[in-house]
């Protein structure tokens, strides 16, 4: 395998921000097509809304998405491989496609139930893999006209001007009693089996934890600032890294649910972990997470204060994290 110069990761930036732009443009007017645009015949009106409604919400947007990415990514870089979830759902296998070989991993519309509903939360994620690490990331959120882009070792960006986090003068220090006095941002999911003490319990019971009041819940209240539920763990990455959500919580989610969200907030200065606490909590190492774990645990960038660095910081909020949330079992399906 060729090894990828300063140059190559360069191009392949500018080209994936240039993908995100055109792809971003192509969900704008698919959604001004779900609001009766006057400028759409309405017969296409009337078949974008009933293949959007579809049972299992699955668009056509996303599907067209998906097939010009793909399309323009096989012209221009036939040797890489692609992994996109319109393409990965339709297969029969769930093993994890992603290895060191250069890779695309694409989600042609992060956050579909939003789209159908018309909440704005809803995004194209690009991100591109090499030897089994996101490097380079785009999230174009257009309703919010919001332009996502990160690439190792060059920084990340908002609207590709604004460096990444927002507050940078300097970056803020966790704060000294985290979870308390943090935003904490999490999803409830799709696996909402009423299972005693399945992953939807096992999340409501989280859930409580951190929002409870100091030395409620036999201790485990954390007390946090605010709890946030975006509908796509893209942009909730995304906000992580600009600092606006200190800690996210999720499991569940695939690899283009997350892939370029890493890349851009891992560029930021964030950190990115497993979602489930080890049996040591207090000195079991803090590993970077595996891209196909389908575990995540986000902290957002960090500076120092006077007792530690921001990386210290980090960690430490990881481990009063872990000692209030519940181990959740996402396994691949069929491993």
């Amino acid at each position: 395998m060729k090894e990828l110069s300063r140059d190559d990761l360069d191009d392949i930036h500018k080209f994936a921000v240039q993908l995100g732009k055109y792809a971003g443009q192509m969900l704008m007017q698919a959604a001004r097509l779900r609001t009766g645009d006057t400028a759409a015949p309405q017969q296409q009106q009337q078949e974008h809304v009933q293949k959007a409604n579809a049972v299992d919400l699955v668009t056509e947007t996303d599907e067209n998405i998906e097939a010009y990415i793909k399309s323009q990514i096989t012209s221009k870089y036939p040797a890489h491989n692609f992994v996109g979830e319109e393409s990965y759902s339709k297969g029969s296998s769930r093993e994890y496609l992603i290895d060191d070989a250069p890779t695309w991993c694409i989600d042609p519309l992060d956050g579909t139930v939003n789209y159908i509903h018309l909440f704005p939360m809803y995004c194209v994620s690009i991100a591109f893999i090499y030897k089994s690490k996101p490097v380079v990331g785009v999230i174009n959120a257009p309703f919010l006209n919001q332009f996502f882009s990160s690439c190792a070792g060059r920084g990340a960006f908002l609207n590709e001007t604004q460096p990444l986090p927002l507050i940078r003068n300097p970056v803020p220090p966790m704060p000294a009693k985290a979870p308390s006095g943090c935003v904490f941002s999490c999803e409830w999911g799709k696996d909402r089996k009423d299972i005693p003490d399945g992953n939807l319990h096992r999340k409501v019971e989280s859930f409580v934890n951190m929002a409870a009041e100091i030395g409620g819940r036999d201790g485990k209240g954390g007390m946090v600032h605010g709890v946030r539920s975006l509908g796509s763990a893209t942009l909730d990455l995304a906000y992580v890294a600009m600092g606006s959500f200190d800690i996210w919580w999720e499991a569940g989610c695939w690899e283009w649910d997350v892939a370029a969200g890493i890349a851009i907030l891992q560029e930021a200065g964030g950190l990115v972990t497993t979602a489930n606490p080890p049996e040591n909590i207090e000195t079991s190492p803090i590993d970077e997470v595996r891209l196909g774990s389908r575990l995540y645990l986000a902290i957002r960038p960090a500076g120092e204060s006077k007792d530690e660095t921001g990386r210290q910081g980090q960690e430490r909020t990881v481990r009063e994290v872990w000692k209030r949330v519940r181990r959740l079992d996402y396994s691949r399906p069929g491993a």
